[in-house]
């Protein structure tokens, strides 16, 4: 169940909210199958066990459901043409472009209710005690849409953005031109390097060595790094974007061998695998954070204090 992708958001650390309190504000929210008109529909799905949030070891896990009507654009297009030419022979004219729309939308309202839906879950991370929400998404559209269901649920969320004192564009393509990951990091073989001027002409590796005189010829030819394949403490192994959104995180086999054997069922797995990745996944956070100079009103601080 581990988290493929990371958007990164910051909480208040500690944010004072119990599991009970969450379950109150994202009830009224729950997620409903849609009726027989509606294209989509969201909200937060439970767990066997009816509840909205799974809590363990002060980590919170939500379930963002999304429902939608398959419908395709052809089979709709054929049936509203089809219709089309039967109106015309009874009336003996063609249709114009606003009763051709307005078929169109009859037609889409009576396929509806034979259309297959299918659902997408994807989960939410709150370390409520480090101050981390944290959404398994790849895809903006997909994020912003259980961001904004989120402050829906929760009146006044004190959600912001993750500032780091060091761009990560600048940090990763430093680390390309030095040939050195920073403390606790290793560079794999895959990463992303693009121009800034007309044309954006971009260069890839992949599973091909970031030669170091190749990456100072790019960079020093105006390339900076737009995604940087890196492995953590020989641990976990990610691709960081110049969003410092995570994208393809896997556990490496020191920590699948890491997982609990004396698990008995699904639940009991389960909670294991949660206290693994929240575990793994905060210390990796903690040490990228630091990799890129601290968040910004930390290095602020620490600053004034110098």
């Amino acid at each position: 169940m581990w988290f493929k992708n990371l958007q990164l958001h910051r909480l208040p650390a500690p944010w004072a909210v119990t599991p009970d309190q969450m379950e109150k504000w994202l009830a009224p929210h729950a997620f409903q199958p849609g009726n027989s008109i509606e294209m989509q529909s969201h909200g937060w799905a439970s767990r066997d066990d009816g509840a909205l949030v799974y809590s363990t070891n002060g980590q919170m896990l939500l379930t963002f459901r999304a429902e939608k009507k398959l419908l395709p654009a052809s089979v709709v297009n054929q049936v509203t043409k089809a219709r089309a030419l039967e109106v015309e022979e009874h009336q003996g004219f063609k249709l114009g472009r606003k009763q051709l729309r307005e078929l169109k939308e009859q037609v889409t309202d009576e396929l509806l209710p034979r259309a297959f839906s299918i659902r997408r879950d994807t989960r939410v991370w709150i370390d409520a005690v480090n101050g981390w929400l944290i959404i398994d998404a790849a895809a903006q559209a997909l994020a912003d849409d259980i961001r904004g269901l989120l402050v829906k649920s929760i009146d006044q969320l004190p959600l912001a953005s993750v500032r780091v004192a060091l761009s990560p564009v600048a940090a990763m393509t430093d680390w390309l031109l030095s040939g050195e990951a920073p403390a606790g990091f290793t560079l794999d073989q895959e990463t992303e390097l693009r121009s800034c001027g007309e044309g954006n002409a971009t260069v890839r590796y992949v599973g091909h060595a970031l030669e170091t005189d190749d990456m100072r010829r790019h960079i020093e030819a105006g390339k900076q790094c737009m995604r940087l394949a890196m492995t953590w403490d020989d641990r976990v192994s990610f691709v960081l974007t110049p969003s410092l959104t995570i994208k393809r995180v896997m556990p490496l086999d020191v920590i699948k061998e890491a997982a609990d054997p004396t698990a008995q069922n699904d639940d009991e797995r389960f909670e294991s695998d949660v206290t693994l990745m929240t575990g793994e996944l905060g210390r990796m956070l903690a040490d990228l954070v630091e990799a890129l100079g601290g968040e910004q009103h930390e290095s602020m601080q620490r600053a004034a204090e110098a």
